[in-house]
């Protein structure tokens, strides 16, 4: 597959980095993922690795008569259960759990999952055309129109979640399959990448750049220089980037802003169609007017010549009538004066 790929993981201002993240191809196709551990001591990091290693696991393993989507769920499910299989062992390390955000690509289309607030986007030509929805409470306050999403990122129970490997709920894994296009950008990150700036500066950073590396290099850069002016209490910081060098197999669909404009665009053209003609044939109206006096003077015109005929034939018919009757007297006359003899 051809594809082009950065990534970069710090500590922060933290005592050790909880993140991981790993990019390596398997069976079911290329796997980028970010896990942001959580816990007390060792455990964050070991639920976070942990994450990695058993999604990587799982699929490498045979899986018939199922989707990709499907698969990557289950790696994900089977993580989960790791993890807690790993806490009911020792019980200090109960409670510990890690977000995750994956993507599975291939030729056909990239399938992306996450738990938690570590993210995805997609970029194309350098604007998002997707992002994962947080599982985090803050985040379903901005669902829910009680908070912008500004405001959530600032907000002091920003890391508060609501979904984790390692937690109590079932069912944990959001995932959606792309369609993607040759110079499309995926970036994967952890809350220690989004949560530093606002989302225009991110995508600023990040999408873009017309050199990934660069792309890599400055946002963690950038980042890392907001943490230290700000008491250098920063979190862990990962971030994933892939740039696509071809189309999918699988289309990609007109977005509903796209279907929007174009149909806005379909009316403006039909209404300045409708104005010409209209226009037209108020202009042309007075050209028609010329054209039918026109038409009725010749008519007249005929007309004209056509009685002028007729008179003259009745002048002709009076003529052969008048000289009839002056034939008729005479001939008369000339039999009455033979009489008279």
């Amino acid at each position: 597959l051809p594809i082009t790929g950065f990534w970069d993981s710090r500590q922060g201002g933290r005592d050790e980095n909880q993140d991981q993240c790993a990019v390596i191809d398997t069976p079911l196709g290329f796997l980028a993922l970010v896990c942001d551990g959580m816990g007390g001591g060792p455990s964050g990091s070991l639920a976070s690795d942990t994450a990695v290693r058993k999604i990587y696991e799982y699929l490498n393993t045979p899986h018939e008569d199922m989707n990709r989507k499907e698969v990557l769920k289950e790696a994900i499910e089977y993580a989960h259960q790791s993890i807690l299989s790993l806490g009911d062992e020792n019980p200090r390390l109960r409670g510990m759990g890690t977000t995750v955000v994956a993507m599975l690509i291939n030729d056909y289309s990239a399938i992306i999952a996450h738990v938690g607030d570590s993210r995805a986007y997609q970029f194309r030509y350098g604007h998002k055309i997707f992002r994962t929805s947080d599982h985090s409470m803050v985040a379903e306050m901005v669902r829910n129109g009680v908070l912008t999403e500004e405001q959530a990122r600032l907000s002091s129970q920003s890391n508060i979640i609501t979904k984790a490997l390692g937690g109590n709920l079932k069912d944990l894994a959001e995932v959606s399959e792309h369609a993607y296009e040759a110079g499309d950008k995926f970036l994967l990150c952890s809350d220690g990448i989004w949560g530093m700036v606002p989302e225009k500066e991110l995508i600023r950073l990040t999408a873009k750049p017309s050199v990934l590396s660069k792309a890599v290099a400055n946002t963690i850069e950038t980042i890392e220089g907001l943490g230290r002016e700000s008491g250098n209490t920063h979190d862990n910081m990962t971030i994933v980037m892939l740039e696509m060098k071809k189309d999918s197999k699988l289309k990609v669909k007109m977005s509903k802003k796209t279907i929007r404009l174009l149909a806005i665009m379909a009316v403006v053209c039909l209404l300045s169609i409708v104005a010409n003609i209209i226009l037209a044939k108020k202009l042309s109206a007075p050209n028609m007017a010329e054209q039918k006096v026109e038409v009725l003077t010749k008519e007249l015109s005929t007309k004209k010549k056509q009685i002028e005929d007729l008179q003259a034939e009745v002048n002709k018919l009076n003529t052969e009538v008048a000289k009839s009757k002056r034939e008729t007297a005479d001939a008369q006359l000339e039999v009455a004066a033979e009489k008279n003899k």
